[in-house]
Order: structure tokens, then sequence, then C-alpha cells
């Protein structure tokens, strides 16, 4: 968002992986023809060693596991 206009960025992405909860929003990566654009989403699970999380909260098959860093990472062929 930065750079497309004016005032702070809408989104108020959580950067910790240690401080993860269910229902924040985070910003991720997607691996493969995807990358480097970036992605926003909200956690519906948080493990020890991954997430998993949706881009559409209303689309309940809409689940995308990915890794437990501060922008988690999403294999490009799990993207839904």
């Amino acid at each position: 968002m930065h750079g497309m206009g004016e005032g702070a960025c809408p989104f108020d992405f959580n950067m910790d992986p240690a401080t993860f909860q269910v229902g924040d929003q985070v910003s991720y990566r997607v691996t493969g023809s995807l990358e480097g654009m970036p992605f926003a989403g909200v956690l519906l699970e948080v493990h020890e060693d991954h997430v998993v999380l949706t881009s559409d909260p209303a689309d309940k098959a809409s689940r995308m596991r990915a890794t437990r860093e501060s922008r988690p990472v999403v294999r490009e062929e799990d993207v839904c």
C-alpha cells in the first residue's frame, strides 16, 4: 500500500509470529509465479510450526497452510 495515496495503511498487521492469535490480520507471501506480490489474510489457526490463514473470511473453503514467520509463506499450489 506504500505510495498508493495519502494517509496510513488501512491494515493493522501482526508481524510478530510469537504473538500470532486466531483472527489476527497478517501480510503473507506466495511462492512461484506470485512471488513478490503482497497479500493480506486472517489467521484461522495458529500452530507451533505453521498457521492456517484465509484471504476471504466469508469463504469457509478458503484455507491455506503457511509458515509461521513475520510474513507467512504459502506455497503457490496451496492458494485457494
